[in-house]
């Protein structure tokens, strides 16, 4: 083979080579965009919000069928100390009754402050609804304060009396007939004897009583 015939066929060899590393290696390379890095997966649903712990507490509405209060088994949030948890109770207190039931306290009556007293004495600042709106009537104004009476000293033992305030001061009365110018005990003579129930969800507006009986107080 000459010189010049060897030379020819080196060079058609390598022209080869390097379309076969073209065509096969370096096009692909040029061409195939790059990878692209994917996501971490996430979660298909977001983790569920912790729950807050709750207890079983008895609160007191009044029945359709009767006069009086009648206690009411419901979860209320729980809190961490007996003022805590004496806040809790009374705002449960003040929310919509549950069906078969009437709120005895005028709605939109807001908890506006809470205290307890080392000997025990709850304190409870409500808002001017409980008075202003409130339907009249000496039986309706002892279920309204009894009603959040014994629901705190029904539920916590620490608690020996309690007295309401309205706006953030000491009132004579609520309506004009129980006395609040002192702390008050639970008292049976308002509740109904029977043990009490558990309550379904609330209904979404709350009732108020309309009596307009009189009674001692």
């Amino acid at each position: 083979m000459t010189l010049q015939r060897a030379a020819l066929v080196a060079g058609i060899t390598a022209a080869a080579a390097i379309t076969g590393w073209v065509l096969f290696i370096g096009l692909p390379r040029w061409t195939t965009p790059p990878a692209v890095q994917s996501a971490p997966a996430v979660a298909a649903s977001a983790a569920a919000p912790a729950t807050s712990p709750k207890i079983r507490a008895r609160l007191f509405y009044v029945a359709t069928s009767s006069a009086k209060l009648h206690a009411v088994e419901r979860e209320v949030e729980f809190g961490d100390t007996p003022t805590t948890q004496a806040r809790r109770i009374v705002e449960a207190q003040l929310e919509p009754a549950p069906d078969s039931y009437l709120s005895p306290i005028p709605q939109g009556t807001r908890l506006r402050n809470l205290y307890l007293t080392p000997d025990g004495t709850s304190y409870v600042d409500l808002s001017g609804e409980v008075s202003r709106d409130h339907s009249g009537g000496s039986l309706a104004e002892i279920l309204a304060v009894y009603s959040v009476v014994n629901a705190l000293m029904e539920n916590l033992p620490a608690v020996s009396g309690v007295q309401i305030l309205i706006d953030g001061r000491e009132v004579d009365t609520l309506a004009g007939h129980v006395d609040l110018r002192r702390p008050l005990q639970k008292n049976p003579q308002w509740t109904d004897a029977p043990a009490p129930e558990t309550a379904p969800a609330a209904p979404a507006a709350q009732q108020t009583t309309g009596t307009q009986e009189s009674a001692p107080q």
